[in-house]
């Protein structure tokens, strides 16, 4: 596969997961979540310090057929500084699905 077609894949994913907590949280605005330029060092979603405080995730996204989610992981962990570090992991033909740590899902889970 090209880089071009790569980074056009990366950046469709990025993109659907903004626009997803766009709809969700109806309250934050296109400025406020927002796609990391490609190459740009940190979290591929981005956020506003105000839409931060209602999402306090650093978001990595991984488009690929194969990956290693430890590495994935590790990833989101180096660039999360002190939010929560989350994955979004998908292939073609599959849907998109949530990676994050599993003390971390019990104890949301267990605060309702």
């Amino acid at each position: 596969m090209k880089t071009r077609s790569r980074k056009a894949k990366g950046r469709r994913l990025q993109n659907w997961v903004r626009d997803e907590l766009l709809s969700l949280f109806t309250t934050l605005s296109n400025d406020e979540i927002y796609c990391a330029i490609m190459g740009e060092s940190g979290a591929d979603v981005k956020f506003s310090p105000n839409a931060q405080k209602v999402l306090p995730y650093s978001i990595e996204c991984k488009n690929q057929e194969k990956i290693n989610i430890w590495e994935a992981y590790k990833q989101a962990e180096d660039n999360s500084k002190d939010y929560e570090p989350v994955v979004v992991l998908k292939r073609n033909n599959q849907k998109p699905l949530i990676l994050v740590d599993a003390e971390y899902f019990v104890n949301i889970h267990n605060n309702k």
